[in-house]
């Protein structure tokens, strides 16, 4: 599952950053969005959208960032967020498959 989900934020970085940048530097789960990716707010802001469309409003990327201290912001890296959409989308998918419908944004 992380391979998939690494992979569809490589994806969705492409589309944010352009593919000629991220092919000089393959995205691993150690890749930083600060030092490795150098991405900048906006693109922050571009990427939290299209996790939205993917996953659904449970994969909130500033609710997450805004959990952490500036410090932790500048070093996470792509694993961290890679983790963090696993425990959602596999919590999501335990409760549809318990027969609880996961709560709907409002």
């Amino acid at each position: 599952m992380a391979t998939e989900i690494l992979a569809e934020i490589t994806g969705m970085l492409v589309e944010i950053v352009g593919d000629e940048y991220l092919l000089a530097e393959e995205v691993t789960m150690k890749t930083t969005f600060n030092e490795d990716l150098a991405l900048e707010s906006i693109e922050f802001v571009a990427l939290a959208e299209l996790l939205h469309h993917r996953y659904g409003a449970e994969v909130d990327l500033m609710g997450f960032l805004a959990e952490k201290d500036m410090e932790a912001i500048l070093a996470m890296s792509v694993g961290e967020l890679v983790t963090h959409i696993g425990r959602i989308t596999h919590t999501s998918l335990a409760r549809t498959a318990a027969g609880t419908p996961a709560a709907s944004a409002g």
